[in-house]
């Protein structure tokens, strides 16, 4: 008995003596022990972006987006030369001598070609006499304007530059209600910002913005400063050229519009060949047909739009058209009310002919007009003569 007890104690002491050398020399071979290499590919995964991360979109293409700053000359009567004197406003008028100042603006633009051009808002550059453009590797560069659209509210600005992160186009056509987009743009002038939300309407139009509207809105976080910024889709390709925001208090209340970058594209692949934008017109003023002017008119829906007047040697009096007449087709494509037939007309190149159709005294007319350019100047959303 003691000498199988012997022998235990041996073979424990053995088992203990080969278990302390694996452990100090061969730690690798003990279950439940991880090594320095399967520690680096622990590090190696858990560095992966998240699932409902958007860092690859905003990498992408917040290189694109730059700051666009400008300056213009004003002149304003200065109260404080002159008090609220009677006296000396009854001498003086309204003939107070003028101060002229500096006003400073801020914007955002977006890189469309890598040679230099740059997407913005008209509104951001407008009687600017300096432009100045940040890119997002901390260079600052005197822009000029190429062309502007004030009716779409698109500017094309172009940079002395080559090799430029110009952005991916994507397809606004594609956008669907409840897409996931990223606004980028320089909010306030606190520097380049991406906000995040999704696409809450498409075709906002009777905004009183624009002449020419048919904006996406979005609940993205846009401020005054992103205006001519990005709007991008989860695969950072731009959708849309912020414009305009809804507010009461001048901040961001969950209700952006951006232009489609289907339109914005148009606009400035025709400024940057001709430097502007060339529209069709036929020299009427229109409204929608509403249900009352339906039954009026004995029209099976309230659908249309109504001439209310035209232009006296316009190219509709020139066809025979008349006030009264109710246009319902445009080259065979059916008008469904005043915003439509605006933007028709509009695509439609001067000197052309095209057929319209319109319902007279319960009659169906078919016109051939001769498509004039829209004057400049223009600025109601009505196909109507310029303002002299």
């Amino acid at each position: 008995m003691q000498k199988l007890w012997l022998v235990f104690a041996q073979s424990v002491t053995i088992c203990l003596g080969i278990l302390f050398v694996a452990t100090l020399f061969k730690h690798d071979l003990l279950p439940g022990r991880t090594d320095l290499g399967t520690l680096h590919e622990v590090v190696r995964e858990s560095s992966a972006p998240p699932a409902d991360s958007f860092r690859d979109a905003a990498r992408k293409a917040m290189p694109s987006v730059v700051n666009i700053f400008t300056s213009k000359e004003v002149r304003s009567r200065n109260p404080s030369l002159f008090p609220d004197n009677p006296e000396l406003r009854r001498f003086f008028g309204d003939n107070l001598p003028p101060e002229t100042h500096q006003q400073l603006s801020l914007g955002s633009g977006v890189i469309v070609l890598a040679d230099g051009y740059i997407l913005t808002n008209d509104h951001v550059i407008d009687g600017a006499q300096e432009i100045q453009v940040a890119l997002s590797d901390g260079r600052t560069v005197k822009a000029e304007l190429v062309g502007a659209d004030p009716e779409t509210d698109i500017a094309v600005l172009k940079v002395n530059l080559k090799g430029l992160p110009a952005i991916t186009f994507g397809t606004s056509e594609q956008v669907r209600v409840g897409d996931i987009a990223l606004a980028i743009g320089n909010p306030f002038g606190v520097g380049e910002t991406v906000t995040m939300g999704i696409i809450s309407a498409l075709g906002r139009s009777r905004l009183g913005i624009n002449t020419f509207e048919n904006f996406i809105q979005t609940d993205a976080a846009i401020n005054p400063g992103n205006s001519g910024g990005a709007l991008v889709d989860v695969s950072g390709n731009l959708i849309g050229i912020n414009s305009a925001i809804y507010s009461k208090t001048g901040g961001s209340q969950g209700i952006g519009f951006s232009i489609p970058v289907s339109i914005a594209k148009n606009v400035m692949e025709e400024i940057i060949k001709t430097g502007g934008v060339t529209r069709g017109w036929i020299g009427v003023e229109v409204q929608d047909i509403t249900p009352e002017l339906a039954e009026s008119f004995r029209l099976d829906k309230a659908t249309g739009a109504l001439i209310s007047s035209i232009l006296k040697g316009g190219p509709a009096e020139k066809s025979g058209i008349k006030p009264g007449d109710v246009l319902v087709e445009v080259n065979g494509e059916p008008i469904q009310d005043s915003q439509e037939m605006l933007n028709r007309v509009a695509a439609l190149k001067p000197a052309q002919n095209a057929r319209f159709k319109v319902i007279r005294n319960h009659q169906t007319l078919v016109f051939t007009v001769t498509v004039g350019k829209r004057p400049k100047g223009t600025i109601k959303n009505l196909d109507e003569e310029e303002d002299q």
